[in-house]
């Protein structure tokens, strides 16, 4: 995935995103982070093609976006699973879009819903879940799409902390076993480390890249790691470039 010069203004004048280029290769896990208002979110969605860019272009596999792609998943900050539909029905959604359901479907939705510790609840509603539960149900159906572009806006920002570091413990599990290009924007600095390749830090808006940061830490990366020197010191690398872009203007919130 390229991004080549990105820039974004909405029709009121609100620059949100300025000449920001990117590369992520197709094994990268890249985490964004930033303050609020900073453009992070306006970028995965032109990423994904859901609006588009008024500069620059982005690449995915070689092709620009110029809409939504099959290949590209996204993951919003809620679930937005469908209310009539059970969680395995929610989950075998991105197959029911492009062709009809076989009886391997289902199994492979059932098998997703199994690793995310879901099992007896495939036939529940969403309304029938806890918050932590249905965005295990939005992460099982973006991994059921079979997206080479994984892009993740803040998902488990709402959750209390135990859910929090299991799904980010299993989103880590899942990238090893079948790693793609996955950008996640989080709010989370100690999320960013714990997950990524590499940290992007975004200036005030018009976003920007204002740092990024290599994160060498071997993998399979137990929660534990957290309290390691070397771990702590790459969050306070990151948490720098924050302070940086706060001294000079931040971003409004």
């Amino acid at each position: 995935m390229r991004l080549s010069g990105v820039g974004k203004r909405f029709d009121n004048g609100l620059d949100a995103v300025h000449d920001l280029s990117l590369t992520v290769a197709a094994d990268e896990f890249v985490a964004i982070v930033g303050a609020s208002g900073c453009g992070k979110s306006t970028l995965l969605r032109i990423i994904a093609g859901l609006v588009p860019g008024t500069s620059g272009s982005v690449e995915v596999h070689g092709e620009k976006v110029t809409a939504p792609r099959a290949d590209v998943g996204m993951m919003f900050q809620r679930p937005a699973l469908l209310e009539w539909r059970t969680a395995l029905e929610n989950v075998l959604l991105p197959v029911r879009m492009h062709r009809g359901i076989g009886g391997d479907d289902v199994a492979e939705a059932a098998r997703l819903l199994r690793l995310f510790h879901l099992s007896g609840f495939e036939h529940h509603f969403p309304r029938q879940l806890s918050g932590g539960m249905q965005q295990r149900v939005a992460l099982a159906r973006l991994l059921m799409s079979g997206a080479k572009v994984r892009l993740l806006d803040e998902p488990f920002g709402a959750l209390d902390e135990l859910t929090r570091e299991l799904l980010n413990t299993q989103l880590a599990e899942i990238h090893g076993r079948a790693a793609s290009a996955t950008i996640l924007v989080t709010h989370s600095v100690s999320e960013a480390v714990l997950l990524a390749d590499r940290v992007v830090v975004m200036t005030a808006r018009p976003g920007t890249i204002a740092a990024d940061v290599a994160i060498p830490l071997p993998r399979p990366r137990p929660i534990s790691v957290v309290h390691t020197p070397e771990f702590q010191e790459l969050a306070l690398t990151v948490r720098d470039g924050l302070g940086r872009v706060r001294a000079e203007g931040g971003c409004p919130e």
